[in-house]
């Protein structure tokens, strides 16, 4: 048996069928049927019986099973661990990042970094916030840009830039009155917002649960854009952060400050504490910091 063979026969125990396993591992239910045929007849058992509900699992079945969910687990581990040598040695970066921090540092800095260090391997992955967290967390890339506050304990964390998250209205709406407002005057207007992907989700609805009340959320969107887009034409509230408002200033619209407590949409970039990190990341990190710099100095233009 192989990987591939462990991996055909945990889809068949989670499917509780042949036919559906066969249609998610784009394999004929006869290609299937074989390698559950072969299992069995290398383990010298029965591993499913057949019944009205589907197939289930013989007690031999769920034996096999346990040792089949470690074994792809620990594959795929060492691939993974493989990988992050091979990178090391041969100084590649791979970033994972979330949406939005790219506009941030502008996609000039990734393309001068090529510039600068054509021999080191880039690779580049953009993702919501939570599934870079999730991603990196299960070891994936090797240097990553999120969203939030990080266990330093697990990472080296370098802060690029923290900005105040406002509530985005159009100009002819009652809020746009208001110097400044708090989470109860969400209350009962139509929301245009990030998915349940993305932290400030997250925060604006814990917000709002703190104070007594949900959120009318009426749409989730993976990016900004479409949320400018409805308060431009005035059909409901969104929120943002001052740089994209700025990048996709529109006349009509009018970004307003909260007044009780911390909201904010904090970028940083992380790195592994327990993986020892090549010259590629290194030089990464460096560049990323000295091109920020140049933003704030004003030399480069965001």
């Amino acid at each position: 048996m192989d990987i591939h063979d462990l991996k055909i026969f945990l889809t068949i125990a989670q499917e509780g069928s042949v036919s559906k396993a066969s249609k998610i591992l784009y394999m004929t239910p006869q290609g299937t049927s074989k390698v559950l045929k072969n299992l069995e007849t290398e383990m010298g058992c029965q591993l499913f019986i057949r019944d009205k509900s589907g197939m289930q699992l013989t007690e031999s079945g769920e034996r096999f099973r346990e040792y089949a969910l470690k074994d792809v687990d620990d594959y795929y581990q060492v691939k993974k661990d493989i990988l992050h040598i091979e990178q090391r040695q041969k100084k590649v970066v791979d970033l994972l990042s979330a949406y939005g921090i790219l506009r941030l540092l502008t996609p000039d800095c990734l393309v001068a970094f090529r510039e600068k260090y054509p021999d080191i391997e880039f690779h580049y992955r953009e993702y919501p916030d939570l599934p870079v967290e999730q991603l990196f967390a299960g070891n994936e890339g090797n240097v990553a840009f999120s969203i939030g506050d990080f266990d330093e304990h697990l990472y080296q964390v370098v802060p690029l830039e923290t900005f105040p998250i406002r509530l985005l209205v159009n100009e002819k709406h009652p809020l746009a009155q208001k110097e400044s407002v708090t989470i109860e005057d969400l209350q009962g207007e139509p929301m245009f917002i990030e998915s349940s992907q993305f932290h400030i989700y997250h925060l604006i609805v814990e917000k709002c649960e703190k104070a007594g009340f949900e959120p009318d959320i009426i749409f989730q969107t993976s990016g900004f854009s479409l949320c400018h887009k409805m308060v431009k034409e005035n059909k409901g509230i969104s929120v943002a952060v001052d740089f994209i408002y700025d990048d996709m200033r529109e006349d009509g619209m009018k970004l307003i400050p909260f007044s009780d407590g911390r909201y904010e949409w904090k970028a940083c970039m992380i790195t592994r504490r327990d993986e020892e990190e090549n010259e590629g990341v290194q030089c990464f990190r460096k560049h990323v910091q000295e091109w920020l710099q140049k933003i704030r100095s004003g030399e480069i233009t965001r």
